[in-house]
């Protein structure tokens, strides 16, 4: 349990980017050291923008930043040894191999490993003489993921970090992250779309959808703030279908999202299931209704 006691190794309070088409509203979380909290929402929802200004890549329009104690774009400059980040983009030119990863960046990182990058390449199978653009969408993430961690950084900020990965890697990732945060000193931000993965580590979670947060903390809390209601049509009642989240019908019945301070007094003929992290983005994309 997080006490007011613990280092937060990220704080966001009140960030908000306008785009012309976009805007993000006004958004509120912390992360403490030894933590691992994920960001979901659907494609458009506003993680990269959030991710983005945490890497001072944007400007925010308002909101207040605090990464590793620096709250200032020009602090945080000195800070980047203790910064690791794998973005969901192509980040090196095609013709790179390893030793071109190797010799650009240990000239950016003081605490640059050599020896720990090649450990890390090994142990994820990454080809030392394939060029970049020829390495598949699974091997560009782990090299960036292994050029993230070869710093020795106190804080990773990951934006898809298993996408392109087989099941055996993904769970390897997994693990090394675990392990990363397990001396209570470390932390790990990290955006997905791969639900299952946070339900296995994640200890937070910010999700956001159309801009605004809809919810920040335990995973567990979230989860346990709904449940899905099944039955057949005849016991879709004009005040159920009212407040229902995403309902869906078809002809066997309806199902939907409820809070559960919202099922007091349903029919015990109705069905109450506990829900995922991947349900509950798909029923909140769908709205209100069917």
């Amino acid at each position: 349990m997080v006490t007011g006691e613990e280092e937060n190794l990220i704080v966001v309070d009140g960030l908000a980017k306008q785009y012309k088409e976009f805007t993000l509203h006004g958004i509120h979380f912390h992360l403490p050291a030894g933590y691992i909290m994920g960001m979901i929402g659907p494609n458009g929802a506003g993680k990269t923008t959030t991710i983005k200004a945490l890497l001072d890549m944007i400007r925010p329009d308002a909101g207040h930043i605090s990464m590793l104690g620096a709250s200032t774009a020009n602090d945080r400059i000195a800070l980047r040894d203790s910064l690791g980040v794998q973005l969901d983009t192509t980040l090196y030119p095609d013709y790179w191999r390893v030793k071109q990863v190797a010799k650009s960046l240990r000239d950016f990182f003081p605490q640059w490993d050599d020896a720990y990058f090649d450990q890390l390449c090994r142990e994820m199978d990454i080809p030392s003489k394939t060029k970049y653009k020829s390495m598949s969408r699974g091997t560009q993430v782990k090299l960036q993921l292994a050029a993230a961690l070869a710093h020795h950084p106190r804080l990773l900020i990951l934006d898809e970090p298993t996408g392109g990965l087989d099941p055996l890697a993904r769970d390897e990732l997994l693990t090394r992250l675990q392990d990363f945060i397990a001396d209570g000193e470390h932390s790990v931000l990290l955006s997905t779309h791969l639900t299952g993965d946070l339900e296995r580590i994640a200890d937070f979670l910010l999700y956001i959808r159309g801009g605004r947060q809809q919810f920040f903390g335990h995973v567990d809390d979230l989860l346990n703030q709904y449940v899905l209601v099944k039955g057949g049509l005849n016991e879709l009642t004009p005040a159920l279908r009212e407040v229902l989240i995403g309902l869906r019908t078809h002809s066997e019945g309806f199902s939907g999202l409820l809070a559960v301070d919202q099922t007091a007094g349903l029919p015990n003929t109705l069905l109450q299931e506990s829900i995922t992290l991947e349900e509950l983005m798909i029923y909140f994309g769908r709205g209100g209704h069917a």
